[in-house]
């Protein structure tokens, strides 16, 4: 069988999007022609469900995403959930309420839609985001007094959880370290950091990786038929399974060791030019 790729993969922040969560037009116009062509571009985010710009990527030819790190996989523009991998109310409401104990900025995403507690907006001007995650952030989340309660009282479960922490005077991060102990207690839950030093935690098995690989059988191809893009740690995974890894110019060194590729930052449509060596020119 041909190692053509059929399947790109693109992480959405840091990668697709350039630092004012904007797609270029000239990542545009590429995806725009080989999801023409036939091949299946499909976004692989951290983001919720909700956090999708969806009339411009299906514009694109974009017919699923990887959200939430892959605890949920859903079509687009219709929200039908093809793969869900959460965290049931049971495991997760004892850490959130340990969490919640600490000066930490928290996002819950649960089937699709964000959600947060009033007590922790009050962190949101401290975090080091751009302006434009901030109105992102501002823009999507619904605002609970209390989202242990929430999720306990209506039995949810929940795709990811998103920690943020407020910067130091001394390069470090209030309760970040204190977050990461209380994780490590609780082994059905896997965490790591998706951009801007914050900790993202998931059911334990849950990667962009497998969440490739269930697309990849959905639509047909091999894994080495298939190319991801990516810039943070949340990443690794998927361009360590992908048949063409690629690191975006603003990666980490960590990824970009892991990659086959290094491609231009996100602010030069890296994007773009990863497909057109790997996709286009094939």
């Amino acid at each position: 069988m041909s190692n053509q790729i059929k399947l790109v993969a693109l992480d959405m922040d840091g990668t697709l999007f350039n630092n004012q969560s904007q797609i270029s037009k000239k990542d545009q116009d590429v995806i725009r022609s080989i999801t023409a062509s036939g091949v299946e571009v499909v976004i692989s985010t951290g983001r919720p469900y909700v956090g999708l710009p969806l009339e411009l990527l299906t514009s694109l030819g974009i017919r699923y995403a990887i959200t939430t790190n892959a605890a949920g996989i859903y079509e687009l523009p219709t929200r039908k959930c093809i793969h869900s991998e959460p965290m049931e109310a049971a495991l997760i409401c004892p850490i959130l309420s340990e969490l919640l104990q600490k000066q930490i900025h928290m996002d819950v995403f649960i089937d699709g839609d964000a959600f947060s507690q009033v007590s922790v907006q009050k962190y949101v001007p401290d975090l080091v985001f751009p302006d434009s995650i901030k109105r992102y952030i501002s823009s999507t989340r619904t605002l609970k007094e209390n989202i242990v309660g929430y999720i306990r009282e209506n039995n949810l479960d929940v795709e990811k959880v998103t920690l943020n922490f407020c910067p130091l005077d001394d390069g470090t991060f209030l309760d970040r370290e204190a977050a990461k102990e209380i994780l490590r207690k609780y082994p059905d839950v896997h965490f790591l950091t998706g951009g801007y030093h914050n900790l993202e935690f998931t059911k334990s098995g849950v990667t962009k990786g497998k969440g490739l690989r269930i697309l990849a059988e959905k639509i047909g191809c091999t894994i080495e038929q298939t190319m991801a893009c990516g810039d943070s740690q949340n990443d690794l995974d998927i361009i360590k399974t992908a048949g063409v890894g690629v690191a975006m110019g603003n990666a980490s060194e960590d990824i970009k060791k892991a990659a086959d590729f290094v491609s231009r930052t996100n602010e030069e449509s890296g994007v773009a030019y990863a497909i057109e060596k790997f996709v286009r020119n094939r």
